[in-house]
């Protein structure tokens, strides 16, 4: 694995539980940390997250994200060693709603029956148990 993949995990999960137990803003709430991509040089590290809730409250969770930036920075350079921890950048992750909306479309798109005729295909109905029994008889 090279060495920016082994950051970004451990950055993942250092922010992770950073936020768990370390962070008190009721801005904040519910969150998943998806991701976290470290540039080449350590200047700076997008931090992917699901947030949960409205279009405001999500705007809320970012803006208490932004503010508590400097206090995990700080908390990670004191837990990694590494010789320069970099900025912090949250970024909303949407690819859960991108997945839904791909499965949407395409649902719309295949015919509704298609799972019927997979089910009506080309050796449906074949037992394992009645193969069995055909075989035993021919022997």
């Amino acid at each position: 694995m090279r060495r920016i993949e082994r950051l970004n995990e451990q950055f993942k999960r250092e922010i992770t539980s950073i936020l768990r137990e370390d962070v008190r803003d009721p801005r904040i709430g519910t969150l998943t940390v998806t991701g976290v991509d470290v540039t080449s040089d350590l200047w700076l590290a997008r931090v992917h997250v699901r947030l949960f809730g409205d279009g405001a409250e999500r705007e809320e969770a970012l803006a208490g994200l932004e503010a508590a930036g400097p206090f995990i920075r700080r908390a990670i350079a004191s837990s990694l060693r590494i010789r320069r921890v970099p900025e912090l950048r949250f970024v909303e992750d949407h690819t859960q709603e991108q997945a839904s909306r791909i499965e949407e479309i395409l649902k719309s798109v295949l015919p509704e029956d298609r799972g019927q005729e997979d089910a009506d295909g080309p050796g449906a109905g074949d037992d394992d148990s009645e193969r069995d029994e055909a075989e035993e008889g021919e022997a």
